[in-house]
């Protein structure tokens, strides 16, 4: 499911023309490369979470919590 599926055309042309008026043209290409790079790493990190989560359920532990520390 895509993320803008709730967006229709006029949403997201107001949207583009927004961005445009804040951060000017020569910033749109390299605010849309960090935010690529940022999603790459958040999914990353997720899928790291959940291997090592998976490795410790089959090792028969209970998954650590990042909450849990006392």
């Amino acid at each position: 499911m895509s993320t803008f599926a709730f967006l229709g055309t006029q949403e997201l042309i107001i949207v583009a023309v927004i961005a445009l008026v804040l951060f000017g043209g020569n910033q749109i290409p390299k605010l849309a490369r960090n935010l690529g790079k940022a999603q790459k790493e958040l999914q990353k990190g997720l899928a790291e979470g959940q291997a090592e989560a998976e490795a410790e359920a089959e090792a028969g532990k209970e998954p650590k919590s990042g909450t849990d520390q006392a």
